[in-house]
């Protein structure tokens, strides 16, 4: 496949996508834990990536996030986005993202799902797009459609976010407020 059939091709994924979920450490945090001698939990997310994430669901996409781990900070943050589908502890991420895309009577060919780690390979190899960052195991990158190119937590969730949009032919009118 050339190149510009494989971009050709990953639009038309793109294109369908009504869903989007996304692992949080190592996708919207750069995957550093940092935790105090009480055991309060803190991570990093950028401000960029938030925009992004509200853009995105300002264009219509559903937006929903499926972790394995649980935390508080990772509630405030996602309701500061005003993201509602949050599914914390998710051991069995796959069993999770069945069920939600059941729920809200979407195929999973209408679903894109951005991880990097070995256990978001189920869910990866299951939706329409598969999207990974530069650090995420080769095995990962291996069974995605697209690999960002920039780094978790520095920007890697803003630009897969563009990249739908551009897609739909969203983005255009969400910068347009800022080109005035």
């Amino acid at each position: 496949m050339t190149t510009e059939e494989t971009q050709t091709t990953l639009i038309a994924r793109a294109q369908k996508i009504r869903l989007i979920a996304f692992d949080v450490d190592g996708v919207m945090t750069d995957g550093t834990l940092f935790l105090a001698d009480d055991g309060q939990e803190y991570k990093g997310f950028n401000s960029l990536d938030g925009h992004g994430l509200k853009m995105l669901k300002g264009s219509g996409i559903e937006l929903a996030i499926i972790t394995g781990r649980s935390s508080r900070v990772v509630e405030h943050r996602a309701k500061s986005l005003g993201i509602e589908i949050i599914h914390q502890g998710a051991h069995d991420k796959l069993e999770v993202y069945e069920a939600l895309c059941k729920e809200l009577n979407i195929d999973c060919e209408h679903t894109a799902y951005m991880g990097d780690d070995v256990v978001d390979l189920p869910v990866m190899r299951r939706a329409g797009l598969a999207i990974t960052v530069p650090a995420a195991s080769d095995l990962v990158k291996a069974h995605s459609h697209l690999i960002t190119t920039r780094n978790a937590g520095h920007g890697a969730v803003r630009e897969a976010c563009e990249f739908l949009m551009r897609a739909q032919g969203t983005l255009d009118a969400a910068l347009a407020p800022y080109l005035r």
